[in-house]
């Protein structure tokens, strides 16, 4: 087993309940490490033989572009689109952060962790 981490995706999204978050937007970050057999990769050098980081940082930004009221429902839209478009993946942990939320306070971020394991 082996593992591949894509560390602070940023991107800037439409996400939150209310309306001016929709009109607005604002600054994430996405943190997503997976699980997968390297050792085939490892030995061949081939790019045909790993899980491409080129597209889980796709899947991710195309994620975050649809507009959720929710951090956990896009979290697991991207969740789920990986594991439908790369079989190789066993593992996934996943945090979707909105940077400085709207929440009343001095708050850097808020983070919501998924992990999932495939069935």
């Amino acid at each position: 087993m082996g593992t591949i981490k894509l560390k602070n995706i940023r991107t800037y999204s439409y996400h939150g309940c209310l309306i001016e978050e929709g009109k607005i937007g604002s600054d994430y970050s996405i943190d997503l490490e997976i699980k997968t057999d390297l050792r085939k990769s490892c030995l061949s050098d081939d790019l045909n033989d790993t899980v491409d980081y080129v597209l889980l940082n796709k899947i991710v930004v195309e994620e975050m572009e649809i507009r959720s009221h929710l951090l956990e429902h896009v979290a697991q839209r991207i969740i789920t689109r990986v594991f439908n478009e790369i079989p190789e993946v066993s593992r996934i942990l996943l945090g979707v952060s909105k940077l400085n939320p709207p929440i009343g306070g001095d708050v850097e971020s808020v983070t919501v962790e998924l992990e999932e394991y495939r069935n």
